[in-house]
């Protein structure tokens, strides 16, 4: 029999479901994500680790959960509040159940829930902590969560980066092409896999990774990955951002757009509640072109705050915060959406060829 569950939020709102996957509970920062699908994808996005994810589409788990859709080793969020599970999956793909996907990972879930009405809290109240448990009574959750550290406060970079260096696929041994190091602050297999099908041969590094060991390694670019948590936390990556965008073409993605604008000066901002879904429109300020884009970050660069050497190359149509960014003298552009997607429209793709044509013109 399934057991009562219940959603706390820190402000004392308590959302009563059912308890699916771990009979546990997990605390994280309650956010919502607006994809009709990918949900695989989102519980396995390093970006996501620290946070609870409430999807507004209704129906979760039709399609299963198959062996290729991991966007990283392990589920990264720290419970899935949903409106309905559903234990009979359709897909030809599906070896299991969102159910036993979430159980085997040891990850409390809640369906049942008005997941609109917290959206709706949460677009009016901003996003706040909370908690998922089958364990504890709403008024023990409440008293746990308002004793945790806020979100904000946490450094998850450090927390899930990769301990040591290790190359995507590794080549044969007459492979020709450009060799791009990845700083992986909370990397999505999906960015390496669109490197990868552009013809790069792909080294995944440590947050700490110093700038002498990446000179070392003599990349011809390098990618900052997106990643989840406070761009100011990072300081410790500031210097290394700094000398690679000196020294490398560089592309950054999400996070890596944030890492970018503070190397250069800028200071970065926490949304009331963050973007988060597959259907964010982005205008590219050069050819006037608008992209759906998908995306998943609460913080943003403050454009009062950048400097000469950077120019917004990229704007968010539904609140004017800043999408992109392009260095004016150095080969060094970012986006601050999700161009790999995953889940989401494949619209900005064109970016890793365009990376790459950068890589090109800059060697020669």
């Amino acid at each position: 029999m399934t057991n009562t569950a219940y959603m706390v939020l820190e402000d004392g709102t308590v959302f009563t479901g059912k308890s699916f996957g771990a009979e546990t509970e997990a605390i994280g920062e309650v956010v919502f994500n607006t994809s009709m699908n990918g949900y695989q994808e989102m519980l396995t996005d390093p970006s996501y680790t620290g946070q609870i994810i409430v999807p507004t589409y209704p129906l979760i788990g039709n399609y299963g959960i198959n062996p290729f859709d991991n966007e990283s080793a392990c589920i990264r969020a720290t419970a899935f509040a949903v409106h309905q599970e559903c234990r009979q999956p359709s897909h030809y793909q599906s070896t299991q159940t969102v159910h036993s996907f979430l159980e085997k990972a040891d990850i409390p879930g809640i369906s049942g829930l008005d997941t609109r009405a917290i959206t709706r809290k949460l677009r009016l109240a901003g996003v706040m902590r909370g908690m998922v448990t089958s364990t504890k009574t709403p008024e023990e959750a409440l008293k746990i969560i308002r004793n945790t550290p806020d979100y904000g406060q946490i450094d998850f970079v450090r927390k899930i980066s990769t301990p040591s260096p290790y190359e995507w696929q590794k080549e044969k041994p007459s492979f020709a092409g450009f060799h791009v190091a990845v700083l992986d602050c909370g990397l999505k297999y999906s960015i390496l896999n669109q490197l990868k099908s552009h013809g790069c041969k792909v080294t995944v590094l440590p947050c700490t990774t110093s700038p002498k060991e990446i000179d070392t390694l003599n990349p011809d670019g390098i990618v900052l990955s997106p990643g989840p948590g406070n761009p100011e936390l990072l300081d410790y990556l500031i210097t290394t951002v700094r000398h690679v965008c000196e020294k490398y073409p560089v592309m950054g993605i999400c996070l890596g757009n944030q890492l970018i604008g503070r190397a250069f000066g800028a200071k970065t901002f926490k949304l009331k509640f963050g973007h988060r879904g597959g259907n964010h429109p982005v205008k590219d300020l050069e050819s006037g072109r608008v992209y759906i884009t998908s995306q998943n970050h609460g913080y943003s660069i403050d454009p009062v705050t950048l400097k000469n050497d950077l120019k917004v190359s990229h704007l968010n149509l539904n609140d004017g915060t800043v999408e992109g960014l392009r260095h004016r003298e150095l080969p060094v552009f970012s986006i601050q959406y999700h161009s790999e997607a995953s889940p989401g429209p494949m619209d900005s793709t064109y970016l890793f060829k365009q990376f790459v044509e950068m890589i090109k013109q800059t060697k020669k």
